[in-house]
């Protein structure tokens, strides 16, 4: 070999424009990251309203516009230099950060890949102070006419950096990023007004002083209030804890995307999976998987519990006491969705609905799931649908009476209904029975039809069941910790998968728990000598329980140690354990269900996610008769 060939390479410094735009590939990746630098800098500066303008979706201009505090004229320039700001002035201030931007790089870095103008003017000076900077060449300030506050042109993104700029999106495309990041950093400051023009277009315009609600609602939409419940959370004292204030969405709302969830700590947008994860099970059995729910979320925590110096764009944090958090935020969305009425309407689970707002009146408000009412207003409806038969027609007046007399039975705990005659007349031989003061039709051996004060309530009875019989058996594991076991006579032997055999020692816990004992009986057959006493009551065939189980465990990959394994074999248990659609109920297995329905928790879902009721509005009958 030569010597050239073996020559090492030279260590050098780096010429500062190329340090900056190094600096610029972490921080600045497309227009809405320049938007969210800027604003967020405005938002420090106490601004009270700020304007955006953009051009071809930000990439050839950005004009953040404040009446902030401004930049002192001989601390202008300073401005653009790396690593200037008057945000920290020493590293034990990386503990207690609380302002939005803190690493002094983002003019340095806007400006060394576009041409950028700044006006500022403070409120102690007559003028302002002008200056411009493209790349490396920055100009020096001159005197100027401006109002109070800052105003910031970027333009020609990337000019120099043609490689970054064709990785750009359409206009349309970076436009709507821009807006996205202008919604949620509105959202997190109701006080300020945001106003922004896309291409001369008023695309955002938010007053100042509003309220978190008013100002949640302005953005998510104000059509959904109806379909979103409040948390508040306060667990704050001695400057630890957790403050939380937000909206959540009914589980109907639900979403395929988790573009509707919006979180936000000390006022900052951020992207952290211990919150997204209290969410998600603070859901859990409430909407089906893959959906995501609607949530605005605003927690508030002293600046020393947490850290927001781990990424570049400052998204992600590091909390101190991350358990804490997550139980804060799982009990509190939880609870809120606990106290609320999360039954779906029927045309909000029907596709090309027409949306939320369609769906349910204003005037509606959530109530406690046990709201059952006695049946008060169905005796036209009663009378139209009898009178297709002929006997039944015959004398519609006393059949009238005879409703009038029975619907108007007043709802009372201590109420016992009267005993049938002996032999009943044909009329009241077609109406359906009376469960508890509430009216119940079995409809084709499947759905139970009754009624509460906003409607009418159509139930899936398998689906119902199910929720009832896993929230059994959850308890019952939660408290003893394990399910009672009946050993069989036999063991069935199961074929599994060798994958199956090799992590059974892992698996054994969880069986345990569920009261099965099985135990490998070759390199892939497993022996399972008892089940749960539950299936066998509930007529289960362990065996085909068992192999649909295994093969399940192989397929989804269970981690016994997380409850969610727990979950999901329970959920299994109690749906083969469940009614069935197709069952005929008699009038006591009607009353318990519906009476049951009252007290179990989560009773408008199934464990899976799946509504167990659906309601027919008031609203929606009067529209589908064209009485609105």
């Amino acid at each position: 070999m030569t010597e050239t060939t073996l020559a090492k390479p030279i260590i050098r410094q780096l010429p500062p424009l190329l340090v900056n735009q190094i600096a610029a590939g972490e921080v600045i990746e497309r227009p809405s990251s320049v938007l969210k630098e800027l604003v967020e800098n405005s938002i420090d500066a106490g601004a009270t309203k700020i304007t955006v303008e953009l051009e071809q979706g930000g990439i050839e201009l950005i004009r953040i516009t404040d009446n902030g505090h401004g930049i002192h004229p001989d601390q202008i320039q300073l401005s653009l230099a790396p690593h200037a700001t008057s945000k920290i002035t020493e590293s034990d201030d990386l503990d207690r950060i609380s302002t939005m931007g803190f690493r002094g790089e983002a003019l340095a870095s806007i400006a060394s890949v576009a041409r950028v103008t700044i006006q500022s003017r403070t409120r102690d000076h007559d003028e302002g102070r002008e200056i411009h900077a493209a790349g490396d060449s920055i100009n020096d300030p001159k005197p100027t006419g401006c109002p109070v506050g800052t105003s910031i042109e970027v333009r020609n993104l990337f000019f120099n950096t043609p490689a970054r700029r064709k990785f750009l999106r359409t206009p349309t495309t970076e436009q709507t990023r821009c807006l996205e990041w202008l919604r949620d950093l509105a959202m997190a400051n109701p006080s300020i007004g945001v106003r922004c023009l896309g291409d001369d277009k008023v695309k955002l315009d938010l007053p100042p002083n509003q309220s978190p609600r008013e100002r949640a609602l302005a953005i998510v939409g104000k059509e959904l209030e109806s379909q979103l419940v409040e948390v508040n959370v306060d667990q704050f004292d001695n400057a630890r804890g957790v403050l939380m204030w937000g909206l959540v969405g009914l589980p109907s709302i639900a979403r395929a995307t988790s573009k509707a969830q919006h979180v936000f700590l000390n006022g900052r947008t951020i992207r952290d999976r211990t919150v997204q994860h209290a969410i998600r099970e603070a859901y859990r059995g409430l909407i089906e998987p893959g959906r995501h729910p609607t949530a605005v979320l605003m927690i508030e925590m002293a600046p020393s519990a947490v850290d927001v110096n781990v990424h570049p764009a400052k998204l992600e944090v590091r909390f101190r006491d991350q358990s804490m958090v997550h139980r804060a935020v799982y009990h509190g969305v939880r609870d809120a969705l606990m106290q609320a009425d999360v039954t779906p309407t029927v045309l909000s689970r029907l596709p090309n609905a027409g949306g939320p707002s369609a769906i349910i009146p204003s005037a509606y408000q959530p109530v406690q799931q046990s709201a059952l009412q006695p049946v008060e207003q169905q005796v036209d409806r009663m009378v139209e649908y009898l009178s297709t038969n002929q006997a039944a027609a015959s004398n519609p007046s006393d059949l009238r009476s005879k409703l009038t007399e029975v619907l108007r039975t007043p709802d009372l705990p201590s109420f016992d209904p009267p005993r049938p005659p002996a032999q009943p007349t044909q009329e009241e031989r077609l109406l359906p029975p009376i469960v508890n003061s509430v009216q119940v039709l079995q409809v084709h051996s499947s759905y139970l039809v009754c009624q509460d004060e906003h409607g009418i309530l159509i139930i899936d009875q398998h689906a119902l069941h199910e929720r009832m019989m896993f929230n059994t058996l959850l308890s019952r594991v939660t408290g003893s910790g394990v399910l009672e076991q009946q050993g069989l006579l036999t063991p069935i032997v199961v074929e599994v998968a060798p994958a199956i055999i090799d992590q059974f020692d892992d698996l054994q816990e969880l069986f345990e728990r569920i009261g099965i004992s099985a135990a490998p009986m070759g390199p892939r057959s497993v022996g399972v000598s008892s089940v749960p006493t539950f299936l066998l009551s509930r007529n289960v065939d362990p065996g085909a329980f068992l192999d649909e189980l295994f093969e399940r465990v192989e397929r989804e990959g269970f981690v016994p140690t997380k409850e969610e394994a727990l979950h999901e074999i329970l959920d299994m248990m109690s749906c083969k354990a469940a009614i069935k659609a197709g069952d005929k109920l008699s009038e006591t297995e009607l009353a318990d269900i519906i009476a049951l329905r009252d007290t179990t928790e989560r009773a408008a879902s199934c464990p899976h996610g799946r509504p167990t009721t659906v309601r027919l509005t008031i609203d929606e009958l009067e529209r589908l008769f064209d009485r609105k």
